[in-house]
């Protein structure tokens, strides 16, 4: 399953969407979710894919925004940590 499928299932549980209103271009303040909306739906993905977001200052504007936010940051977390030299 991909992030972005992922993600639209959660928004339509956690926020009570329709799934026809979750296409990867929706705008979200078109369908109603504000700015403090979102920062609380993102600590819900940090929770549920076992990642830290970063505290960039990314626009989030539509659903596909999120998914490309969550790609990211798994990306990220799949990189090995560089040993620290003695």
């Amino acid at each position: 399953m991909s992030t972005l499928v992922k993600i639209q299932q959660l928004m339509q549980q956690r926020l009570g969407l329709a799934e026809d209103q979750l296409k990867p271009g929706q705008e979200l303040e078109e369908i109603g979710i504000d700015s403090l909306s979102v920062v609380e739906f993102m600590f819900d993905l940090e929770d549920e894919f076992g990642i830290r977001l970063t505290d960039e200052r990314t626009p989030v504007k539509t659903v596909q925004d999120i998914a490309d936010i969550i790609d990211r940051a798994l990306a990220q977390a799949d990189r090995p940590t560089p040993a620290k030299a003695p």
